[in-house]
């Protein structure tokens, strides 16, 4: 029997479309879903362990992601003719992921989980990394793991006064404004970016523009999750049996921003995280 895809799709504001598959690859993973956009497909699957290990009072949270050559029709060159370690772009990547998602597991969840995307196909006029924060979330939505989701990352750039989401690799050459934005349907958890001089009112104007786009993926991966027979794990007890008293205790920081110190950069000061609160 030929499994049925469950598939979302969801529009960008320029008309471009992505699509969310799920019920299709990777069944034996807690979720699995492919992301398309143009000829570029990418896969995430989610595992968890079913208990916490002994000892063990942090998040065990690793996120991977890998551009093989294997995606271009490709097999690396040489004397070696294995992929090769994680290039930095791959690296800071798994970065960007994980500081969005890492927040908003419960801080009593110490189960391990292993994050895994993986590019399987590649257009050379789609930017991968845009995908990755919504491929990451959408796994977690279709699984059983909890989460404080969904979420999802777009990269918004602005070109002669124009924004613009998910640049192509040719858009992003000529930004003005380069950021990412990771958000939840309410929430703006992450921000990192370069851009020339600019004001207040621009920097919120560009993070309103991201976090509306993003709320029109968190919608498509809530959908694709109510299609999905699968139940959110509600007994954390057997993933934090090991917890002591004093680490429950322990206040986390459900959200946070973060800029990274660049040439050019252009810095959130009060006001700007002011606005952000009322918005």
């Amino acid at each position: 029997m030929i499994p049925k895809a469950i598939i979302e799709t969801i529009t960008l504001p320029d008309g471009r479309e992505i699509t969310l598959e799920t019920g299709k690859l990777a069944k034996q993973a807690d979720g699995s879903v492919v992301v398309k956009c143009g000829g570029t497909m990418l896969l995430a699957t989610i595992v968890s362990s079913k208990e916490a290990k002994e000892g063990i009072d942090f998040l065990p949270l690793t996120v991977d992601y890998r551009e093989k050559f294997a995606a271009n029709g490709r097999v690396p060159g040489g004397f070696l003719k294995r992929e090769g370690r994680p290039s930095d772009n791959e690296i800071l990547t798994m970065r960007l992921i994980d500081r969005v998602l890492r927040p908003l597991f419960p801080k009593d969840y110490h189960a391990e989980i292993q994050l895994m995307i993986q590019m399987i196909s590649y257009d050379p006029e789609v930017e991968a990394t845009s995908l990755t924060g919504l491929a990451a979330s959408a796994a977690i939505a279709v699984s059983d793991i909890p989460f404080d989701g969904p979420i999802s990352e777009v990269r918004v750039g602005r070109i002669n006064g124009e924004l613009i989401i998910n640049p192509t690799p040719a858009q992003v050459e000529n930004l003005e404004v380069d950021m990412v934005i990771g958000a939840s349907m309410d929430s703006v958890v992450m921000v990192e970016g370069e851009m020339q001089e600019i004001s207040e009112e621009e920097m919120v104007e560009a993070i309103k523009f991201a976090h509306d786009a993003i709320k029109v993926q968190i919608e498509a991966q809530e959908r694709m999750a109510a299609q999905v027979p699968s139940s959110k794990k509600t007994n954390v007890n057997t993933a934090t049996k090991c917890i002591t008293k004093k680490f429950v205790k322990m206040s986390w920081l459900p959200h946070m921003i973060k800029f990274t110190k660049l040439p050019k950069v252009a810095y959130l000061n009060t006001s700007v995280l002011q606005d952000l609160r009322l918005y």
